[in-house]
């Protein structure tokens, strides 16, 4: 399943992160699977000019991701295509030229 890319409205003033509740991996501000569109759009800016850093770093949150929810649900845990398509599917790639 795929966010809406610019995601709801943050009320005014919210101050709550779109940061991920563990072990169930869904946004503590907005409620939706963890990276959330507006946790998506924080990291493509932090790491615009990192890509690969990025790609790293939800690499190591997929792995954690993965853990913590076959521990809660060993039996109907996501797809392993579904958290690919979750936490690196969206990623901005650039291609060398050549």
């Amino acid at each position: 399943m795929k966010d809406d890319v610019a995601g709801p409205p943050d009320p005014v003033g919210a101050t709550t992160p779109h940061s991920p509740l563990r072990p169930i991996w869904c946004c503590r501000a907005c409620g939706h699977p963890w990276p959330c569109a507006r946790a998506r759009l924080h990291l493509t800016a932090e790491y615009a000019d990192t890509l690969v850093t990025l790609s790293v770093y939800l690499c190591g949150l997929l792995h954690e991701a993965v853990g913590d929810l076959y521990r809660l649900n060993p039996a109907d845990g996501p797809s392993p295509q579904a958290m690919f398509d979750r936490f690196l599917g969206w990623v901005p790639h650039r291609h060398r030229p050549g």
